[in-house]
């Protein structure tokens, strides 16, 4: 790993250090339908019930929801900013690491396509 490549992967590692609380899965915002005939969600133009705000993740290979308030959103709002932080200096983290080994001299090189 050459000096610059440490320095970046030190200023990732420090990055990720310094994350608060992780929460996986996507925050929507939805507005819906009622089944109440006669109700302003079903007029022309329709005004929605709403805004709802659900919090949806895999469990299980499972979508599961869960319906916030909305000061539960502005409570965890950061942490869901967080986790996509969170992957995407991971992802960083993890290209730095195949571009270390791709650029070994070491490394060897010998028929078959190199990539």
């Amino acid at each position: 790993m050459t000096p610059a490549q440490r320095t970046e992967r030190r200023r990732i590692i420090e990055a990720i250090a310094k994350l608060g609380p992780v929460v996986p899965g996507t925050l929507l915002e939805r507005s819906m339908r009622c089944g109440r005939a006669g109700c302003h969600c079903h007029a022309e133009p329709p005004h929605l019930h709403g805004p709802y705000w659900y919090w949806t993740r895999k469990v299980d290979q499972k979508t599961v929801s869960k319906l916030l308030s909305a000061d539960q959103v502005a409570e965890y709002q950061e942490w869901f900013d967080n986790e996509r932080r969170l992957r995407a200096l991971v992802a960083e983290l993890e290209a730095l690491g195949i571009e270390a080994i791709e650029s070994d001299p070491r490394s060897a090189r010998r028929g078959g396509t190199q990539r």
